[in-house]
């Protein structure tokens, strides 16, 4: 017996011995493989994720006429990606202070440059957060021997915002030329030499569009089986279009749809979403109906390097809908100002400010405005929008004056009253809810204050619905049991006494 356990503790002493040699084997051959590669590029850049997550700038070739051997798209492609791959590179090391990744885009002399700035900043306290926004390069050379290329990269439209001891002091929109060397090295394009020149730190103001013609009187729209989905699995036709005739008969005249910005793709828009959109204005535009399309409902990214991302979204959108009849407006973000504690206001009025100039840029025949939650944020960015939009749920008694209040502020620009409402809902988990007459009356009280002010609105919303997604007002039943009952037809699809002050009469 007292061999037999021997021999089992030698065994298990000689498996253990195996194992521990065998771990510390395969971490001296990571360590060596890690110092002979350098940084992998792809756990740098994680490209395991599709290049479309990380940074995707507008970016267009001039026609190729360069001196020197002619480049094909093979070769122009991987001069592109490494390019854009420098740029994003550079960007991450000015946010973070830490030069990972620099030697894998820019060659000795050039990278000598970009750590003392980066050493600089760190001895200063100093970060960047920089994007670029636009790029127009022209190949200007490409050598015989394929290893030396020479572009220029004009009209480089770059937004900075530096921050000193985590205080932000400086925000510009540049808009700047490049010249820049590249050496193939190692089946790398590495940046040799790149100079600046030309620097234009205006910011683009456009012009604000005439919105005298507005006369806004509509509702906020979800189809009643699947709010909140409503380009999903369900979307119908059919049941839009009967919607849209109750809402027309109704003396409305406008309809607020929403784009989900996860739901549409992100950066890389989905084509059969964006086409059930432009179905959804088409029978809008059937019912002689002007559509203010919501963008970006759900996202609360607001952070530069995400920009271009978000740009390649509203561009898609935009552009593929600029034309239609149906569309009155762009809204840019729905109650952005909910986001100012926890994402930081100024990050979100900078993204706001940004995407207003993106979308005019797009489409500068359409108003844009955004959908602010409450009237003391109606007045930021009051001279970037061309219409002033916010919402209202509280004491009716005090909307009077809120109104007063933001046309001391806002003067010169017309005021939407872009959501408002009252829930009917009281039982189990809200016994002293409001009832059906408590919703009628106080309808009827704002379409008089409305009327008074000379305001334009947009009520909320025309269903009651069976089901409020969790992530829309979280799992509580009590805040999910109140969200569904807002509307002017109940769940059995019959009109309530509220239907009859859907409008002014």
């Amino acid at each position: 017996m007292v061999s037999l356990n021997k021999n089992i503790l030698r065994t298990i002493l000689i498996i253990s011995y195996i194992m521990v040699i065998a771990l510390i084997i395969s971490g001296v051959s990571a360590l060596f493989s890690y110092l002979n590669t350098g940084a992998d590029r792809s756990t740098m850049l994680h490209t395991e994720i599709n290049k479309v997550e990380q940074y995707t700038p507008k970016l267009e070739w001039e026609p190729l006429q360069n001196e020197g051997r002619p480049m094909d798209n093979e070769n122009l492609n991987a001069l592109q990606n490494d390019y854009l791959d420098a740029w994003y590179v550079k960007q991450i090391a000015y946010k973070t202070n830490k030069i990972a990744g620099i030697k894998d885009y820019y060659t000795d002399s050039a990278r000598k440059n970009l750590y003392d700035f980066i050493t600089l900043n760190k001895a200063e306290d100093i970060t960047i957060e920089a994007t670029t926004l636009k790029h127009n390069p022209t190949l200007d050379f490409f050598s015989e021997d394929g290893q030396l290329a020479v572009i220029t990269d004009r009209n480089v439209v770059e937004y900075k915002r530096l921050f000193k001891a985590e205080q932000m002091v400086l925000e510009t929109t540049e808009t700047s030329n490049y010249s820049i060397v590249f050496l193939l090295e190692d089946g790398f394009w590495r940046i040799r030499h790149i100079v600046k020149e030309n620097v234009d730190i205006s910011k683009k103001r456009h012009e604000i569009i005439s919105v005298n013609h507005l006369n806004i009187k509509g509702i906020n729209y979800y189809p009643q089986a699947n709010p909140w989905d409503m380009f999903g699995n369900q979307f119908s036709t059919a049941i839009i279009s009967k919607d849209f005739k109750i809402i027309k008969e109704a003396d409305l005249n406008t309809i607020r749809l929403f784009v989900q910005y996860n739901d549409f793709g992100k950066a890389n828009v989905d084509a059969k979403k964006l086409q059930k959109l432009k179905q959804t204005l088409d029978i809008a535009e059937a019912y002689q109906l002007k559509v203010v399309l919501t963008l970006f409902d759900f996202y609360g990214d607001y952070s530069v390097m995400s920009y271009t991302l978000n740009q390649r979204h509203a561009e898609t959108i935009v552009s593929t809908l600029k034309n239609h009849n149906a569309l009155l407006a762009w809204d840019i973000k729905n109650e952005p100002n909910l986001d100012f504690e926890s994402r930081g206001k100024d990050n979100v009025i900078a993204w706001l400010d940004n995407m207003i100039d993106l979308v005019k840029s797009v489409d500068d025949s359409h108003p844009v405005t955004i959908g602010w939650s409450n009237t003391q944020s109606a007045s930021i960015l009051k001279d970037k929008v061309d219409f002033v939009s916010f919402h209202y749920y509280e004491d009716l008694e005090l909307l009077d004056a809120a109104i007063k209040n933001m046309k001391t502020e806002i003067p010169n620009k017309p005021l939407v009253l872009q959501e408002f409402g009252l829930s009917s809902y009281s039982g189990l988990w809200k016994p002293f809810g409001s009832s059906d007459t408590d919703q009628a009356n106080y309808h009827k009280k704002i379409q008089d204050i409305i009327a008074v002010n000379n305001l334009q609105f947009m009520s909320w919303t025309l269903y009651d619905f069976d089901n409020i997604p969790e992530d829309v007002v979280g799992w509580q039943p009590w805040r999910k049991q109140t969200q569904e009952h807002f509307g002017f037809i109940n769940q059995d699809g019959k009109r309530k006494p509220a239907f009859k002050y859907i409008s002014i009469k």
